[in-house]
């Protein structure tokens, strides 16, 4: 079954499509340092992500100073939301700092 998931590397890459599993997102020599579900709020202009990657575990932002997001979603304000109700949202477009590729 295809669903919206999405992974980031350790190069900072973010990836997105409907797959069946997050490593279907892979490319070659990709090292993956996490994943999650998304969906698009286009009322309020956000990319939603959350929830895990059974295969990569949960996005490790922190490892991060940098995404690079596809330029497609540029104006889209990413949240990531923690499933857990321990930790708050991470606002991915405020921690980071995004570039955006073709």
């Amino acid at each position: 079954m295809l669903l919206p998931k999405f992974i980031i590397t350790m190069d900072g890459v973010f990836r997105l499509g409907m797959v069946n599993q997050h490593k279907h997102l892979l490319k070659p020599g990709d090292q993956c340092i996490g994943g999650g579900y998304y969906q698009f709020d286009f009322v309020s202009n956000r990319l939603l992500l959350d929830r895990e990657s059974y295969d990569f575990g949960r996005p490790r932002w922190h490892l991060l100073e940098t995404l690079k997001v596809p330029s497609t979603y540029r104006g889209l304000r990413i949240i990531y939301t923690y499933d857990d109700g321990s930790q708050e949202d991470f606002d991915v477009s405020e921690e980071l700092k995004v570039e955006y590729y073709d």
